[in-house]
């Protein structure tokens, strides 16, 4: 299985990680994918993992010389659309930086080449693959809380200093698709239901001289079944906090409420009587199932389909913030 990765400004860890445990994967090629991306943490990475690949300075000249079977595209956020179509349109599957695109218009066209040439796809909303949303997950599906009736996420990031393309929407694409589309994935996948309508807002206010970037969000979106929704977003945690994030999920069901904080899962039902830290399961390995997907072996826990839906969400989301007003879906 021959990969090569475009660009480092994403989430490539994700790959290396399924490609570590993949005795029949091997990383051919890397690339920038803009001028300008440094990728020589990357390259010292891949070495470090046994590898030699050959270091192109064009993405499209190395999918034309190496053929690989999967190009993993994180670049600068508003390049991975583009090479991800140029990828699928010489039968390359793709594994990519979320969200997939910055733009209605960008997203159907990739959903149109995915169809024409099919190919696999998947993304980079590599939080479904940890112990803590993943158990969560595996409780709601053991109907542990009953129906679900109201979700609140969290997301929150350490600024620090940003790479210039985060300082412009046209090559961010807004904090809301880069940052919200986790916790509004963690709705959608824990859920199982589909998206009626948005309302959200942003702000860029105290966004540390970071230009067009919102510092701050939150979205309150209508679901299918009449649940009601909210994610909060910013950038503002402390420099000297523990860890760089700080993810939660509360879910409210008929029969009980299941909350994700700090990498720990709490449930509380009919048969609990008091809130019990309940143990992490072992999650399926992040990327490798796009490998296995690849072979025909099994199904990626992100399909192509989780992907531009979740993007649309997110995007439609922005849409409401900057127009102040509800999004129909």
């Amino acid at each position: 299985m021959k990969i090569c990765i475009v660009g480092s400004s994403g989430h490539y860890v994700y790959a290396l990680r399924g490609i570590k445990e993949d005795p029949d994967a091997q990383i051919v090629g890397i690339s920038p994918g803009c001028e300008g991306e440094n990728i020589e943490r990357l390259y010292s990475q891949v070495n470090e993992m046994g590898f030699a690949p050959v270091v192109y300075s064009n993405p499209i000249s190395m999918f034309e010389d190496l053929k690989p079977d999967i190009a993993v595209i994180n670049t600068f956020f508003y390049k991975n659309s583009e090479l991800a179509i140029e990828a699928m349109e010489r039968g390359i599957h793709v594994y990519m930086e979320k969200p997939v695109a910055l733009s209605i218009e960008e997203l159907e066209e990739l959903k149109s080449v995915r169809k024409q040439t099919k190919v696999k796809l998947s993304s980079m909303l590599g939080l479904r693959y940890t112990p803590h949303f993943w158990t969560a997950y595996k409780l709601i599906n053991e109907n542990k809380i009953g129906r679900i009736r109201l979700i609140h996420a969290q997301k929150s990031y350490k600024l620090g200093m940003r790479p210039d393309f985060y300082k412009q929407r046209r090559t961010y694409g807004g904090t809301i698709p880069w940052v919200g589309i986790h916790a509004i994935d963690w709705i959608y996948w824990l859920s199982g239901k589909k998206f009626k309508s948005v309302f959200a807002r942003h702000s860029r206010l105290y966004n540390n001289d970071h230009g067009e970037l919102e510092a701050t969000a939150f979205c309150s979106f209508v679901m299918e079944d009449e649940i009601f929704a909210t994610v909060n977003i910013d950038y503002l945690r402390p420099a000297t906090a523990p860890t760089h994030d700080d993810d939660r999920i509360r879910i409210v069901g008929t029969k009980g409420i299941l909350e994700v904080l700090n990498g720990k899962v709490f449930l509380l039902n009919d048969t609990t009587k008091e809130t019990l830290e309940v143990s992490l399961e072992k999650p399926p390995i992040v990327f490798l199932d796009f490998l296995n997907e690849v072979r025909g072996t099994e199904k990626c826990l992100v399909t192509s389909e989780d992907s531009f839906y979740v993007t649309l969400a997110s995007l439609l989301a922005r849409q409401s913030a900057d127009e102040g007003k509800v999004i129909e879906f």
